[in-house]
């Protein structure tokens, strides 16, 4: 006892001269996505602030802002982090608090990378026609996902990108004015799960049957944010007066949701409600079968698209004129019109931080004939400033997608026949016959207008396909 008494009263006269050191990093050899916004580290003891600030050091450089919760340093990103990265996280000479003069922590260095920049789109030739093709940019892999025999109509990939929820049918049953498409899973083989998650890597191409066609066709669907949730737009094969919208929660079986005529809708940032365009107005519609509206806006036509964070929306309406405005609307009832084209809004997509919206228009050119141009903008937000990113004189078909990390924006360009489809032809939306179609990158960063005529900033991907989709 006498013995314990003197080495307790020895560490209390000489303090603890263990240096200080990082105890965790909460991104240590993770793959981080667009969801994971900040890290942690945790330190064994109180730090001097300023010195360990002062010492951060990440590279590749991530701009970010720091806070501290007690021995937790937490490094908050200013925007996402590049995709196909990979960063080191460092820190030395950093000094503990009221330490001794002198007394540095261990040095520290920390590792993680994004995730792999890939998307998914429908191949047009060969032996990828009518599949749904994986592409992995970071590693130039590609993965066909789909049976040859199958015709893909449309996709979503699920928010952890380990999946994609598609429509299709044999091509025996593809053609205009068939809808025999049924809902389908498929794993992508990529890492799924974010940095506060382990990760896992399933194989590619293990597909789940989630809604069969014996009974109702299946036109339209949308997949919530969240990843939980479809909402599909079905019509009865005996009576097709019963048509509407159905719903598939989780652990419950599909149920209907609105009973209405047929029209544009999307699911709401926050997966419990969707914004349906019937023909008049936009209603606001709990995920609740038969319920009232939760609002409704006479003014506009329908939701081209939210924000991630649920704040903005991108809206369009009708003018008396036959022209179109795109609006911002906000959760705080704010309404601003950005833009009044002559011709046709057909897309808009807000990036994930909601600084800039990037859209697809249609304008009619004033000359001798009649003709049309199709221009891409990007909108900031902030000043309401309009860049023209892509001019294309002789407009075909057309679809885009941002990447999650806000860098860059993908789009096709499809080529159409002047002749009615065969049945071995691919059709775009409208029903035009593709022959092909060339999938573009185009960088956000240190971009200049462009025409189809000039010297092009994009990169022509060495793949043909169309309706190209980021994966997150």
């Amino acid at each position: 006892m006498l013995v314990l008494s003197l080495l307790i009263g020895l560490v209390l006269w000489g303090g603890d001269r263990t240096q200080p050191y990082v105890r965790e990093f909460s991104w240590q050899n993770k793959q981080v996505g667009v969801a994971d916004t900040f890290f942690v580290l945790t330190f064994n003891r109180p730090m001097d602030h300023a010195s360990v600030e002062a010492n951060l050091h990440i590279e590749p450089p991530l701009p970010g802002l720091l806070s501290w919760a007690g021995r937790r340093l937490v490094y908050t990103l200013s925007n996402p982090a590049p995709y196909g990265t990979a960063y080191q996280v460092k820190l030395q000479k950093a000094q503990q608090y009221m330490g001794e003069a002198g007394n540095q922590m261990q040095p520290f260095a920390g590792r993680f990378r994004t995730r792999d920049r890939a998307l998914a789109y429908l191949g047009v030739e060969g032996e990828e026609k009518g599949r749904l093709i994986l592409f992995n940019l970071t590693r130039q892999q590609k993965t066909p996902l789909t049976p040859k025999n199958w015709v893909v109509t449309d996709f979503k990939p699920y928010p952890t990108g380990d999946r994609i929820l598609f429509a299709a049918s044999d091509w025996s049953n593809y053609g205009s004015g068939l809808f025999e498409q049924q809902l389908y899973t498929v794993t992508t083989g990529l890492p799924g799960m974010s940095a506060s998650q382990p990760n896992s890597t399933p194989k590619a191409g293990s597909i789940d049957l989630i809604l069969d066609n014996l009974n109702y066709q299946n036109l339209k669907f949308d997949l919530s944010p969240n990843g939980q949730v479809i909402v599909v737009f079905r019509v009865n094969r005996s009576h097709i007066e019963d048509s509407g919208l159905w719903v598939l929660q989780p652990n419950e079986p599909w149920q209907p949701l609105l009973k209405q005529p047929g029209g544009d809708f999307l699911i709401t940032p926050d997966s419990e409600a969707i914004a349906n365009s019937p023909g008049e107005g936009v209603a606001i519609l709990p995920l609740t079968p038969q319920a009232k509206p939760l609002d409704f806006l006479p003014k506009f036509d329908k939701v081209l698209h939210f924000s991630s964070d649920g704040v903005r929306a991108a809206m369009l309406k009708s003018n008396s004129d036959s022209t179109q405005s795109l609006f911002l609307v906000t959760n705080q009832g704010e309404q601003k019109e950005l833009l009044r084209t002559n011709g046709e809004w057909l897309n808009c997509q807000f990036d994930t931080t909601a600084k800039k919206l990037y859209c697809l228009m249609l304008q009619l050119v004033q000359g001798k004939e009649y003709s049309q141009q199709l221009s891409l903008v990007g909108i900031d937000l902030k000043t309401f400033k309009v860049e023209p990113l892509f001019v294309q004189s002789n407009p075909s078909e057309m679809e885009m997608s941002v990447s999650p990390d806000g860098l860059s924006l993908l789009f096709d360009q499809v080529v159409t026949k002047p002749t009615l489809p065969s049945p071995e032809d691919l059709t775009t939306d409208v029903g035009s016959a593709i022959t092909t179609s060339r999938l573009l990158l185009l960088p956000l960063v240190n971009k200049t207008p462009q025409s189809t005529t000039s010297s092009v900033p994009y990169q022509e991907l060495p793949l043909r396909g169309f309706h190209p989709y980021w994966l997150p």
